[in-house]
């Protein structure tokens, strides 16, 4: 581990840079016109891009992010930050840096300060749990396109998920014990996970099997019936069928059919961030309230929590070795 010659990427989506819509806007265009998140016909999509989506999106997600805002900015990046922070502490003799697939700090940023630090070979953990080609591959796309543009010398290894590592499933499931423990168990737990296309699915992207396989330890680790809990996926974006169930039409089925009460994780997500905060824990808990639940409660990411900077340690020493 004393290999200077080694660098350490921690890589996740990324964040705009204010809840302000023209930074909104420019993070969404840099996102949405990534080939791995949307493969439409580029012309086409450029114009769907560019003429639609960018000119009546924007100001909604950002009154979306300023919900979620806070004093020392994007909850993403702050958390990010403190997961970089704690793991240079642990790592004290090798470079270690964060780079955002979208926004700021970019990859090529990250990489570059990795580089200027003596590293030729990095290892790149993304910070998604389940693989997907919308999300893992691109961020290896990013560091590929930094090597290629003139850095031959350099190469990488990925860590390219950890959805049925152990330590991993048990960081997540003692999150729900600890949870229950100080504000009491309730009548079903609700995994929500990002979805996808469902053609992207069809296509070969392992990451709906993934996602159930992570919710089934998870659920088996925390002793579950199968009544007492559920699986969905969210954030779903356009007309095309996405994997489901969807979580919204989930919870306001269970508020109407009488479950009482909820209580919603997101697995598929290293630290909180507009799709937990925003989407989850007031969009859909109104939702819920909404079509008869009487009690709704997130329960927050690993976040920057000692078990998962365990985990996120012990992943990369072992590429490392």
């Amino acid at each position: 581990m004393t290999n200077r010659q080694s660098g350490i990427l921690l890589a996740n989506l990324g964040t705009p840079d204010s809840p302000e819509v023209p930074d909104v806007r420019r993070y969404l265009r840099q996102f949405l016109w990534d080939r791995r998140v949307v493969r439409m016909c580029r012309p086409l999509w450029w114009a769907i891009l560019n003429l639609l989506i960018l000119r009546t999106r924007p100001p909604r997600t950002a009154h979306a992010y300023a919900k979620i805002w806070t004093p020392e900015g994007s909850p993403l990046l702050v958390e990010s930050r403190r997961q970089l922070s704690l793991l240079k502490k642990r790592l004290p003799d090798i470079p270690v840096e964060l780079g955002m697939r979208y926004g700021n700090p970019s990859i090529e940023s990250a990489l570059s300060n990795l580089h200027q630090a003596g590293a030729s070979h990095f290892v790149v953990l993304g910070l998604y749990p389940q693989f997907s080609y919308t999300t893992t591959s691109s961020i290896k796309d990013e560091v590929l396109r930094f090597i290629e543009s003139g850095h031959p010398e350099c190469r990488f290894s990925m860590i390219c998920d950890y959805h049925d590592e152990v330590a991993y499933i048990e960081a997540v499931a003692d999150s729900v014990r600890h949870h229950r423990q100080q504000h009491g168990a309730v009548e079903k737990l609700l995994l929500s996970f990002h979805g996808i296309p469902e053609k992207y699915a069809q296509d070969g992207d392992p990451y709906p099997d993934q996602c159930r396989k992570s919710a089934g330890l998870i659920a088996e680790s925390l002793e579950l019936e199968g009544s007492e809990w559920g699986l969905s996926f969210q954030s779903r974006l356009g007309p095309t069928q996405w994997l489901r169930p969807y979580t919204d039409q989930t919870l306001e089925a269970w508020g109407r059919d009488g479950v009482e009460s909820v209580q919603v994780a997101c697995p598929g997500f290293s630290v909180d961030c507009l799709e937990t905060l925003e989407e989850i824990a007031i969009a859909n808990r109104e939702l819920f309230l909404k079509a008869g639940g009487k009690r709704f409660e997130y329960i927050p990411c690993l976040n920057s929590s000692p078990p998962h900077i365990d985990m996120m340690l012990n992943l990369i020493v072992k590429e490392l070795q």
